[in-house]
């Protein structure tokens, strides 16, 4: 499929009521868990979600209109979130979500973006140059990958539970 900005809008307009409808209120056994050590539970997603919200799509974006290939963008911190979510509840997590995600497709919107806008080139500090058109297919990916990242988690809570039927729920390997 060849990105259009209208359809990725729709995928990242429904990113926060997804994740609201599948993890608000649930039970710390089903939000904390992880797979093990360095990986993120649904919880931590959340909060890593809200770091590219505040530090990375946006932000990048303005970059490549503002200056194109000739001012790279800052590394973006992936586990910010261990340090600037602590003390949070998940529903306010994913209240912050939804709201600057609400501004950020606001602030996208304003940027009038055309075909030729979109091959505009920047400088990405581990990837070299990329176009606006990768950076935003790279923000659709990114959430549908920690969607999937969050079920993936929340299934294998109960991977000893399933017993047999483990040989036919790969989610769970």
């Amino acid at each position: 499929m060849e990105y259009r900005l209208d359809q990725a809008k729709e995928v990242l307009r429904r990113t926060p009521a997804t994740l609201n409808s599948l993890l608000n209120n649930l039970p710390n056994d089903w939000v904390l868990a992880n797979e093990g050590p360095d990986t993120f539970s649904p919880y931590d997603v959340i909060g890593h979600l809200i770091e590219g919200e505040e530090n990375d799509w946006i932000p990048r974006a303005r970059l490549i209109l503002d200056y194109g290939e000739t001012k790279p963008f800052e590394p973006f911190n992936r586990f910010a979130m261990y340090e600037k979510s602590q003390g949070k509840s998940l529903p306010e997590l994913l209240a912050r979500f939804e709201q600057l995600r609400a501004e950020n497709l606001r602030q996208l919107d304003e940027m009038n973006l055309t075909p030729e806008l979109l091959q505009k080139r920047g400088a990405h500090p581990a990837l070299g140059v990329v176009t606006l058109s990768q950076l935003l297919s790279a923000w659709v990916v990114h959430d549908l990958g920690h969607i999937r990242q969050i079920v993936r988690v929340m299934a294998k809570q109960y991977r000893d539970a399933i017993g047999p039927w483990t040989a036919y729920l790969s989610i769970v390997e």
